[in-house]
């Protein structure tokens, strides 16, 4: 009941979602994360992602790929997904900081987890995270998210890919789904 940890499916995984935020929270205002350079560009570009209440979940993928290529672009050795909800999570901290909250893998009722929903002034934004495996694997993204985006009877989701293809197109698009729209951002 009080465990921090449990075992699921041979992995050790957060017991419940109160503490995995904690959890996040406490390591994302260390000092340390705070200083790095994606915490410090999420601060300076804050003022830029929110109008009339709402977040502009849009150019905020636009903004992390940019800074993203600036600061870590050339060191994508080892990279895993968790980095990049790291990173995500750090750069959009600051910008929601006292408004709004995050959830990571949130779970729904059949079992599935999204990656990061973000609630804002009470609107939710649900942020998929994938690395790069071809465009197979892509597509499978986009279809879960659309999944997600009917479970939460939302129009609009965002996908953030990390690829490390040396011929990648960095960038925005916009992809229509099954009645759904998903902008991709390319990092």
């Amino acid at each position: 009941m009080y465990g921090f940890v449990k075992e699921e499916n041979g992995s050790v995984v957060i017991a419940n979602r109160i503490f995995e935020t904690r959890l996040y929270n406490a390591i994302l205002t260390n000092k340390q994360m705070q200083k790095t350079s994606i915490f410090k560009a999420g601060e300076n570009d804050k003022s830029q992602f929110i109008s009339d209440n709402q977040l502009n979940m849009e150019l905020i993928l636009e903004k992390i790929i940019l800074h993203f290529n600036d600061i870590y672009g050339a060191k994508p050795d080892k990279f895993k997904e968790d980095d990049g909800r790291k990173l995500f999570l750090l750069y959009l901290r600051p910008i929601i900081n006292g408004t709004g909250n995050y959830y990571i893998e949130a779970q729904t009722r059949d079992q599935r987890r999204t990656d990061v929903i973000v609630d804002y002034l009470g609107k939710q934004y649900i942020i998929e995270l994938k690395i790069w495996h071809g465009d197979e694997y892509n597509t499978q993204g986009e279809k879960q998210l659309s999944e997600y985006l009917d479970y939460y009877h939302i129009d609009k989701g965002y996908l953030l890919s990390f690829n490390f293809n040396k011929n990648k197109q960095s960038g925005m698009q916009t992809i229509e789904l099954n009645g759904r729209t998903i902008i991709e951002g390319i990092v």
